[in-house]
């Protein structure tokens, strides 16, 4: 009521606003109605709890033990003591050694420190070719073969038999036989170009199946100088092994055993070359250990080249890379020997 009075107040003249505080009702009444007002806010009757009700005196044992009951924080060591518990102790993993990190049993070193150089003739250029002797020395591609990996193995096998799928029995042997074919032929028009045959060679290999790989070496037959052997044998005295070399010159200036590869897919990475490094660094040892040759070789070079005349990938090997080929070509024969 007093409030509703105060609303009609205000809604007269300004006038009477100075009016209302005047009146003696107003100061006396107007801080009653404000605790009167309070009053009513505060005077709803509050919940009781009902945890009241319940008997304690009937649960006091239980509220006891878990307000009593205190855990102890993990630790490195107390979960170690579980774990021993349950599953008994740990067993310690030993990472598997790398071959590349083992060391052969019987090292012998890339570099012959014994043998004899003896100074360059410079009345003899015509590259060495030595007849490969056929005895009951292994060979370094049949080392490699009877070596392969569990893994080289399976990728093998998966890609003939997805070659025999398209081809068929028959014509996959016809596919793998042109391929030697052609590699044959393509080291052979190599031979030549060395030999000074260069324009015979590629009148011969115009309309041919190995034009296309002449066309893909040729920026690297630029860097390609001082040919010092060609399609020769090599044999290691000490370790007893027998191989077939491709080539030996200078590439940009450093004498190496050159490889030369043929493929279809592209090689851009020397590990994409699978193990022909290995080979190459095998043909390296032989030459250092073979007396038939007055030089020794530090470095080699894997050149793959393309059928459809695509620029070829030359893969350089430096001293070192040769020598950490050298240690996994000893750990193959290792493997090889202990077979048979």
């Amino acid at each position: 009521l007093v409030r509703m009075q105060f609303l009609q107040i205000l809604s007269r003249k300004p006038g009477s606003l100075e009016v209302l505080f005047q009146i003696p009702f107003c100061q006396k009444q107007f801080p009653y109605t404000c605790l009167s007002t309070s009053a009513c806010v505060y005077s709803k009757k509050k919940k009781g709890n009902s945890y009241d009700q319940v008997d304690q005196e009937k649960y006091k044992s239980l509220v006891h033990s878990v307000i009593s009951y205190k855990t102890s924080a993990q630790t490195p060591d107390t979960i170690l003591e579980e774990d021993n518990l349950l599953y008994g102790p740990p067993a310690k993993h030993t990472p598997p050694i790398k071959a590349g990190t083992r060391t052969p049993k019987n090292w012998v070193p890339l570099i012959n420190p014994s043998k004899r150089i003896l100074p360059a003739s410079s009345d003899s250029k015509v590259p060495m070719k030595i007849r490969l002797q056929r005895t009951k020395m292994p060979s370094v591609t049949r080392i490699l073969q009877q070596t392969l990996s569990p893994q080289q193995v399976f990728y093998l096998e998966r890609w003939k038999q997805k070659m025999i799928e398209e081809l068929g029995k028959e014509g996959f042997e016809e596919y793998t036989k042109n391929l030697f074919l052609q590699g044959e032929l393509f080291h052979s028009a190599l031979e030549s170009i060395f030999l000074s045959e260069e324009t015979a060679a590629r009148d011969q290999s115009e309309d041919d199946v190995v034009a296309g790989y002449l066309s893909s070496v040729e920026r690297v037959l630029e860097d390609i100088s001082e040919v010092k052997a060609l399609e020769s044998g090599v044999h290691h005295e000490t370790l007893q092994y027998l191989g077939l070399v491709d080539c030996v010159a200078k590439y940009q200036g450093q004498l190496c055993v050159i490889d030369w590869k043929t493929s279809e897919k592209p090689k851009p990475l020397l590990q994409n070359t699978y193990d022909n490094p290995l080979q190459v660094a095998a043909y390296i040892g032989a030459i250092n250990h073979d007396a038939n040759y007055d030089f020794q070789v530090r470095c080699g070079l894997v050149v793959v080249a393309y059928k459809d005349g695509s620029p070829a990938h030359p893969h350089f090997m430096d001293p070192d890379l040769c020598s950490q080929y050298w240690n996994k070509w000893l750990l193959r024969l290792e493997e090889y020997m202990d077979k048979n």
